[in-house]
């Protein structure tokens, strides 16, 4: 098995989680720039997209590579703009696939065996989203996204945009879309809290590259956030990559892309250690057997942890 990369550990605790002896397996290349990882309970299965290829990639232990899906996140007449495939991509608690679509501008839902897609949200207030980059879905069934303008032809500059805000949403159990976060300047992957009361949302400003964290408030909405985690100078230093998607363990340690790879923080928002492959990471996602599944520029890769999920 082809592997890549290193560990940097900054903290003992590091060692509990990820042994110093693991390694960064490669298990598939070749990609425009992977993305949205998501591990299929039903199936045993990976999934991901390639963003730029307007495809989700099927990856199984012993059958490898398969396309699942295209057009992904765009059906409309090419070209469109550099990302216009799905990004971010969550099972929902139905079983069914659910996806950021940039080109379709929209988050959307579809039963993993019969296809056919509906629409989640696709505006908000009949401004239509930007390009939906990153999604989770709270226990209650509520789903959370943001709406970056990255798959946007031109991004913030296009002559379509609509909307007044790249916000974070709230799609209610109605059906309701809501803006619950406004401030942001380019948000990007988000997640919750093992107890569901913190939303963890990551901003990818290099300006102001924050691991973001805001209480959760009954109704569903959050509260005032602030900074868990500084990686701005981290980024004026001059490490890869920029905050983007992340994920949390049953412990409550997150798991966040930043500069230099995948950086490991504890719940108090201590760095413990970074997973750096070397090459620029964009999402994660934790499968069975403890193992963590990484989308890193033109490859797919993994590497075993000790975490429980």
């Amino acid at each position: 098995m082809k592997t890549v990369g290193h560990l940097l550990k900054y903290q003992p605790e590091f060692d509990t989680l990820i042994e110093s002896t693991a390694k960064i397996e490669v298990l598939a290349e070749g990609f425009k720039w992977s993305e949205g990882p998501v591990w299929v309970h039903e199936g045993d299965f990976l999934l991901f997209s390639d963003v730029p290829a307007n495809t989700i990639y099927k990856w199984k232990e012993g059958e490898g590579l398969s396309v699942f899906l295209t057009p992904s996140g765009y059906t409309g007449l090419l070209p469109y703009s550099h990302e216009p495939g799905s990004n971010g991509l969550i099972i929902n608690q139905k079983g069914e696939l659910v996806a950021c679509e940039h080109g379709d501008r929209r988050v959307s839902t579809m039963p993993l065996s019969k296809g056919g897609k509906r629409t989640l949200s696709d505006n908000f207030q009949g401004k239509r989203h930007n390009s939906p980059n990153d999604i989770c879905q709270k226990s209650t069934g509520e789903y959370y996204f943001t709406d970056p303008p990255y798959g946007l032809p031109q991004q913030e500059n296009y002559s379509s945009i609509e909307s007044d805000y790249f916000g974070v949403y709230l799609i209610n159990n109605k059906g309701i879309t809501e803006l619950i976060i406004s401030d942001l300047q380019r948000p990007n992957g988000l997640c919750f809290s093992p107890d569901e009361s913190i939303l963890y949302v990551n901003q990818s400003d290099p300006e102001r590259a924050y691991v973001m964290a805001y209480p959760v408030l009954k109704s569903g909405k959050v509260g005032k956030g602030k900074r868990f985690f500084d990686t701005t100078p981290m980024v004026k230093a001059g490490k890869k990559g920029l905050p983007d998607g992340l994920k949390t363990d049953a412990a409550g340690n997150i798991f966040s892309i930043g500069p230099g790879g995948v950086l490991v923080l504890s719940s108090n928002g201590q760095l413990l250690g970074i997973i750096n492959p070397e090459e620029t990471v964009s999402n994660c996602a934790f499968g069975p057997n403890g193992y963590l599944y990484m989308t890193v520029n033109n490859l797919l890769c993994r590497i075993k942890t000790n975490c429980l999920v």
